[in-house]
């Protein structure tokens, strides 16, 4: 599934995602979904959320449940 609509994200959702220093090099962190923190429906860059550890960062991949 496609990590920029927001409607593909749900809390408790297993997801890889792009912490802000690491958006050079494009390298995952993976985690499960906390509180969505975009509001809008659709972000070019992915869906940005806080995970369950407190890590924030957009969606790349959603891995699943």
């Amino acid at each position: 599934m496609d990590g920029q609509y927001r409607t593909n994200i749900s809390s408790g959702l297993h997801v890889n995602i792009v912490l802000k220093q690491d958006q050079k090099t494009g390298k995952l962190t993976s985690g499960i979904v906390k509180d969505i923190l975009t509001k809008s429906s659709f972000h070019p860059h992915g869906i940005k959320v806080r995970l369950q550890d407190g890590q924030v960062g957009r969606v790349k991949e959603i891995i699943g449940e």
